[in-house]
């Protein structure tokens, strides 16, 4: 089959094309599925350099979000058939592992995964719908929702809007009917985030973000309510991490869910205190996430933002897409 490798970490040369990689065999407990669509994420990029302290057993084809077909199925799964439509949630909560990373992923033509791991597709949710979800859209369902308490009539600060977690984030918060102050750092990408429903831009790379916040709704009061942000997305860490902390409200939260800017940013514990700010952290998705999201996309609620679809020889520049940050929302490989 065609697929995409990492046989060594290494920069974009080293995720390798190939024509006649083994097609996978299905055991027992398994699946093979004829991929339809696969997003990528910057934790593909990850896998291809190596991560600090976490050995990979190579070569693996990268890719954790994968839609498609069940091209065959292993002798002792019935609740699954050849043809169903379904999407993979990348997370083995069985066995434990991750689909892309410590076992193969998307970029191929075909993917063996646990038949515990899927998700039905509904009719009226496309492949390329479906696989923009699980980590970008899964992780901001459940950093938004599930541990965040975000709610109509509140308004976020949504820092890093223009990539897959942020676009993410940003279109939930519209949906539930949120003001959203979305952040980027070009013309381009503000004028996008304000076409996907963003109040109010701020280019971070200009100006500091937690002044737009006071001259938008007024500087935080730590007597009152009045002024600031009720939430604050911040995946980036590093140097946002104060003026992150001064954009609240009293009692507002910050929502994090990575780090990707530096993980010990200098914090100022002031605010925390004063400002009674609660910090809530969130890790990955639930399984329940993934079945929203398609529930919403079915009901016409929700559309994932797709900044193009590439061929599978493509990998490389579609992975380089995101590494140089030239995408808004997903980009998705089509074997």
């Amino acid at each position: 089959m065609k697929a995409v490798a990492v046989h060594e970490h290494g920069g974009p040369e080293f995720l390798v094309y190939h024509t006649d990689y083994e097609d996978p065999q299905p055991g027992p407990g398994d699946v093979v599925l004829r991929v339809k669509a696969c997003s990528l994420n910057y934790h593909d990029i990850f896998t291809r350099r190596g991560m600090p302290g976490i050995k990979l057993a190579l070569p693996v084809i990268p890719g954790l979000d994968v839609a498609g077909e069940i091209a065959e199925v292993g002798p002792d799964v019935t609740d699954w058939k050849v043809g169903d439509r379904v999407l993979v949630d990348p997370l083995n909560r069985v066995e434990g592992g991750l689909q892309g990373e410590t076992y193969n992923g998307g970029l191929a033509e075909y993917c063996k995964t646990r038949a515990h791991q899927l998700v039905r597709i509904p009719d009226g949710v496309t492949f390329a719908q479906a696989a923009s979800l699980p980590v970008a859209y899964g992780t901001a369902h459940r950093m938004m929702f599930t541990n965040g308490g975000a709610k109509a009539g509140e308004k976020a600060l949504i820092l890093g809007a223009s990539g897959g977690v942020g676009t993410g984030a940003l279109l939930l918060a519209k949906m539930v009917g949120m003001e959203v102050l979305a952040a980027g750092s070009s013309e381009e990408k503000l004028a996008r985030l304000k076409e996907l429903g963003a109040d109010e831009v701020v280019d971070y790379s200009k100006e500091e973000f937690h002044k737009k916040v006071y001259e938008l709704y007024g500087k935080p009061h730590r007597r009152s309510f009045d002024g600031g942000v009720d939430v604050v997305v911040n995946f980036t860490g590093g140097e946002t991490w104060v003026p992150s902390l001064r954009s609240l409200k009293r009692g507002g939260r910050l929502l994090t869910c990575g780090a990707t800017a530096g993980f010990d940013p200098k914090t100022d514990l002031r605010f925390v205190w004063t400002f009674e700010l609660k910090v809530c952290g969130s890790n990955s998705w639930a399984r329940e996430d993934l079945e929203a999201l398609l529930g919403y996309i079915e009901e016409g609620k929700m559309d994932p933002v797709i900044d193009r679809e590439l061929p599978l020889d493509k990998s490389q520049e579609a992975l380089g897409l995101i590494e140089d940050r030239k995408v808004i929302g997903k980009v998705i490989v089509t074997p």
